[in-house]
């Protein structure tokens, strides 16, 4: 086991923490001390369980909204998944195509008979 030590608020704390897991609980830790920064600079001090109380709380709407925006992204994939989006590439009409065969045909037998009619070398 291992001993972390951390800030939140205005107390400070140690908790053991099982190796290899001391990160995550300062990582955790502050986040909350973050919290509650944001709480004593607009309030002031005040006691030490409404203090984490709000910052918990604080915390627990940010992680709903996470939650909101990531469901509403697995939805959106679950979407396009069902229906991917249809990606059209402009086609030459035939009618177009067709012509531009016949002019190429007409200005090489045009090119034929200029060539014809120049005089041999």
């Amino acid at each position: 086991m291992a001993e972390v030590d951390f800030t939140i608020g205005h107390k400070k704390y140690t908790l053991t923490s099982q190796e290899g897991e001391e990160r995550l609980l300062r990582r955790a830790a502050g986040l909350l001390d973050a919290e509650a920064q944001h709480i004593l600079s607009q309030a002031g001090r005040m006691p030490e369980p409404r203090l984490l109380l709000l910052a918990g709380l604080m915390l627990a709407d940010k992680y709903s909204a996470l939650e909101d925006r990531a469901a509403s992204a697995e939805r959106e994939l679950a979407r396009l998944k069902a229906n991917p989006p249809r990606v059209e590439v402009p086609v030459v009409p035939n009618t177009v195509a067709e012509s531009m065969a016949e002019l190429a045909a007409r200005a090489e037998a045009l090119a034929r008979k200029a060539d014809e009619s120049l005089p041999a070398e």
